[in-house]
């Protein structure tokens, strides 16, 4: 079976008809210049020395090196085989808050961006589990079910922004409940192995709703174990209004016309924590908190996942790049003048003896 895993860059092979169209495009107007310029008798004698079987020759070899670049890039492969992969772990939810406090620039580039970065971080420090996603603010949404596969979570975290939820604000005890109805329908825990459920926070902490201890402590009689990670400094920053480009226009304002500063709420995470039996750790630039993070999250108990099988192609991107290259340096090492071509050495010539 021969296959191309990704097909995004045969896309850029429409680059060759339109390279050629410019070839001939300019070729024709660079000829017209240099005869309107210099005169048609003229005209000949300044392109005497281009070979131009040469120059076709050296376009089909650029053609040529592009063609096999591509191809190269979209990673051909022929043959498969099927491999039986086993992992053991835990269930974790990943709750994301997404409020527009989270935009604040305490920490750079901001709270958001932060988290984004170190949750993709923690997944690599923690394979093997099963991992979802949830945004929220006001009200939560999941974004990713359950999947061991890191590369999909990562596209979801990179995603998330202030818009991936419909409701402004903050509320932890929408976000407890979106993550214990992911883990109802998601789970692959049975009555003869029981899974361990996790849920990490990852927020500035400003919970706005009542109900967040009462559904953790819910959550934690069903065996569910929450931590909790806080994001921003205790001094605060306002938090920016930007347009649709990016720019800064300004920042939040309240009723009053004052800036609104936005600080970190270690102590509602904490309390968050304590109910549901897990640990707090406030993130700091170089900090050591998500290696403490893993530690506590690899001392729970953990069950054996259904094995899944995993197809396995061989990578033949190999062959097309050798001939990109070959290709390449003959494109190169071809020149375009003529071989039989002498300068003019005056109207007389001087016989030698």
């Amino acid at each position: 079976m021969f296959r191309f895993e990704n097909t995004v860059y045969l896309r850029w092979l429409w680059l060759l008809p339109c390279l050629w169209l410019l070839w001939v495009f300019f070729g024709r107007r660079m000829k017209n210049q240099i005869s309107k310029a210099m005169g048609e008798r003229l005209a000949p004698f300044l392109t005497k020395s281009l070979d131009l079987r040469k120059r076709k020759w050296k376009r089909v070899l650029q053609s040529l090196t592009l063609i096999f670049t591509i191809l190269a890039l979209a990673r051909p492969q022929m043959g498969e085989s099927k491999e039986e992969i086993k992992s053991e772990g835990v269930e974790l939810m990943m709750l994301v808050d997404v409020s527009e406090s989270m935009m604040a620039e305490d920490v750079r580039p901001n709270r958001l961006e932060q988290v984004k970065s170190e949750m993709s971080r923690f997944l690599e420090m923690m394979p093997g589990n099963k991992v979802g996603v949830i945004a929220f603010a006001g009200s939560a949404s999941l974004l990713s079910p359950l999947t061991s596969d890191p590369n999909s979570l990562k596209l979801y975290l990179d995603s998330l922004s202030p818009l991936s939820v419909s409701t402004q604000g903050t509320s932890f005890q929408a976000a407890l409940a979106e993550a214990e109805a992911a883990f109802n329908r998601g789970s692959s825990g049975s009555d003869a192995v029981k899974t361990t459920k996790v849920i990490l926070v990852a927020s500035d902490g400003e919970d706005n709703e009542p109900g967040a201890l009462a559904e953790a402590e819910k959550l934690t009689k069903e065996g569910v174990r929450i931590f909790t990670l806080a994001y921003g400094t205790e001094k605060g920053a306002p938090i920016p209004a930007r347009d649709n480009m990016g720019f800064l226009r300004g920042y939040k304002k309240d009723n009053k016309g004052q800036s609104i500063l936005t600080t970190v709420k270690g102590d509602e995470l904490r309390a968050l924590a304590q109910a549901g039996k897990g640990s707090f750790y406030h993130a700091s630039f170089g900090g050591d908190h998500l290696n403490h993070l893993v530690e506590d999250i690899s001392a729970l108990e953990k069950a054996q996942f259904e094995s899944e099988m995993a197809t396995q192609y061989d990578e033949k991107f190999q062959i097309f790049l050798i001939f990109a290259l070959i290709f390449g340096v003959l494109e190169v090492l071809l020149t375009e003048r003529r071989q039989d071509f002498r300068l003019w050495r005056g109207r007389f010539e001087v016989p030698t003896a």
